[in-house]
C-alpha cells in the first residue's frame, strides 16, 4: 500500500506536485492561447496541435513520472484526450 505522503514525492523525498513546464506543455499552452486570438482562423489545426502536445506530455508522465501522482495524472490526461478525439 502506498503511503499518501509518498504518493506526491519522488524517490529522493522531494514534493513533485508541479514542475517547470516542459516543451510539450509549452506547445499546448501556445496553441491554447493562439486559439483565443480573434485574428487567427486556424482553430481546428490549433486544437489538434494542442491535443497532440497533451498526448505527448501524458505519455511522458505515464512512463517517466517522478511520483505515482504524476503517473496517475498522465494516465488521466491521456484517457481524457483519447476520449475527446474519439
Amino acid at each position: 500500500m502506498i503511503h499518501l505522503g509518498s504518493f506526491f514525492r519522488d524517490e529522493s523525498g522531494r514534493l513533485v506536485l508541479f514542475q517547470v513546464p516542459n516543451p510539450a506543455l509549452c506547445v499546448w499552452l501556445a496553441a491554447t492561447v493562439l486559439r483565443w486570438s480573434p485574428y487567427d482562423s486556424r482553430d481546428g489545426e490549433l486544437r489538434w496541435i494542442g491535443a497532440g502536445a497533451l498526448i505527448v506530455w501524458s505519455l511522458d508522465e505515464l512512463v517517466r513520472g517522478a511520483a505515482p501522482w504524476r503517473r496517475l495524472l498522465g494516465a488521466v490526461v491521456l484517457a481524457w484526450q483519447l476520449w475527446n478525439l474519439a
